[in-house]
């Protein structure tokens, strides 16, 4: 695709419009509450706020500091929580003043199934309410690992205004309504999510007055209109040759910000031939997560050590299997397979990931396993692997650094895909349902952290999912583009771009 004809398939730019590039075909949705496709959240990230938020530029839930929320109080057992909120947010559109009525819905809404993907995260919320315009108090059902970190914004905890929320119903996620720097403007479908500058926010108004996110799946494109000067700003390849290339251009700044990415082959568990666990085994022993790293490069990637990412709050390194051909192929015949299996795979056309996953085809092969793949765009993708079309789904995610979150999301019975609180539990795992729960009723931190463990040992030992590697989020910037903080990351693996960033002419 050439400059001329990519130049078509933008909005018209200003100069103070900022321009960036994902390497995706569409939107999935932009409801922070069902939003799980990374790219999905990279815009929602600069749409919304929460009671609290992390330091922008920063993931890690000790720099936690007020947002919506001016100040709060919590009870001794940590049961009870008071936040008593700034009275000078406004919704977008109307500018119509947030009160707690806003953030009693907002919660609810996260927390109820039928409108969130992150309902599981909220069970212990017993009661949300207003105690008047400006004061919310949250009474849980039993301690949780951190409160704070399910009120960012990320997931459950971004804040939407009621008004817009009951209006709209399932078509908020086309035309959300928050009251972040930036509030959404328009979609052009394949093409790109035009957001202005919110010139009534809280904390000032953007130096940035546009910003055009742009899908260019082809990643040579992207590439192309990166240099040419159309962007400034980019979701790059997750290739060490990219960051090699892109870190050598002029007037260019290439990151790679956290948290990273676990990405992991998750097997459903209850369908032959994977419903023998000698089966999985064997899938186990063929895989190379040293050559995936050497794949995608020590810049981006480390190897996977457990089936939640490590640095997380509850993570504990587990031994997982080198890879053996020949002990995988002695294992498939033990199993009643001597001439190898065929497994289906959904497989996003995402570039970064089909490309892995084609590694990872290219591995499982000289074991005798046959992946075939069925190839759909990311959005599709993420719809039908919901539906358990897929027996083996290749999915990379960071979720709020607590082991319970990404353990109750990917490996809780509860959490099984087409159940009522359905998340991301493609692999119909329930073998550490026992150790979850006990876990998340568990007052004492040291007996958390063991029962956490636990569920990590044994959720390998059933090879319910093959941990692969861990991935950073790999972005680039023109000279034009100037943060006031460091960018270490975010909770939603973007750039923090709000009121403080600045643009040059």
């Amino acid at each position: 695709m050439g400059t001329a004809l990519l130049m078509t398939l933008a909005a018209p730019v200003a100069a103070q419009t900022l321009t960036v590039a994902v390497p995706g075909n569409d939107l999935g949705t932009l409801d922070p509450h069902r939003a799980s496709a990374t790219l999905d959240k990279t815009v929602i990230n600069w749409m919304f706020n929460g009671l609290v938020r992390t330091a922008p530029g920063q993931f890690r839930l000790d720099t936690i500091e007020g947002d919506i929320a001016e100040s709060w109080t919590n009870s001794e057992d940590g049961l009870d929580w008071t936040f008593a909120l700034r009275r000078d947010v406004t919704c977008h559109g109307d500018n119509s003043p947030l009160t707690a009525r806003d953030v009693v819905y907002s919660l609810k809404r996260a927390a109820s199934p039928e409108t969130s993907s992150y309902s599981g995260d909220y069970s212990a919320f017993e009661t949300i309410e207003a105690v008047d315009d400006h004061t919310v108090r949250i009474h849980l059902s039993r301690p949780l690992p951190s409160v704070l970190g399910l009120l960012v914004p990320f997931n459950g905890g971004a804040i939407i205004c009621e008004a817009a929320g009951t209006r709209l119903g399932e078509g908020f996620g086309r035309n959300p309504v928050g009251t972040g720097p930036f509030e959404f403007a328009e979609h052009q479908a394949q093409q790109f999510v035009r957001l202005v500058a919110n010139e009534d926010y809280f904390r000032g108004s953007p130096h940035i007055k546009e910003m055009v996110y742009r899908y260019i799946s082809s990643d040579s494109s992207r590439d192309l209109a990166y240099q040419s000067g159309e962007v400034d700003m980019m979701n790059g390849r997750f290739e060490e040759s990219w960051v090699t290339r892109t870190s050598a251009l002029p007037d260019t700044t290439v990151d790679v910000i956290g948290p990273n990415e676990l990405h992991q082959l998750h097997l459903n568990i209850t369908q032959p031939p994977l419903d023998d666990i000698r089966v999985r085994q064997a899938i186990a022993l063929a895989v190379d997560r040293s050559g995936i790293v050497a794949f995608r490069g020590p810049s981006l990637t480390i190897p996977a050590t457990s089936v939640i990412p490590s640095g997380y709050l509850g993570y504990e390194a587990q031994p997982l299997p080198e890879r053996d051909v020949e002990r995988a192929k002695a294992l498939l015949a033990e199993a009643g397979h001597p001439d190898g299996i065929e497994l289906r795979a959904v497989q996003t056309t995402l570039p970064a990931m089909l490309t892995t996953m084609e590694v990872v085809q290219a591995q499982l092969a000289e074991a005798g396993i046959r992946l075939n793949f069925s190839l759909v765009d990311h959005p599709t993708f993420h719809e039908q692997i919901r539906q358990d079309l897929s027996q083996v789904v290749y999915y990379g995610a960071a979720r709020l650094p607590v082991a319970d979150i990404f353990l109750t999301q990917f490996f809780d019975s509860d959490s099984i895909v087409q159940k009522p609180k359905a998340v991301t539990n493609f692999s119909h795992c329930d073998v550490a349902d026992q150790e979850l729960r006990e876990a998340r009723n568990e007052a004492d931190p040291e007996k958390r952290l063991k029962l956490w463990a636990t569920a990590q040992r044994k959720i390998v030992e059933a090879v319910c999912a093959v941990p692969l590697y861990e991935m950073g989020q790999p972005w680039a910037w023109n000279s034009r583009v100037t943060f006031a903080v460091p960018q270490e990351g975010s909770l939603n693996l973007s750039p923090s771009l709000d009121e403080t960033t600045r643009l040059a002419d």
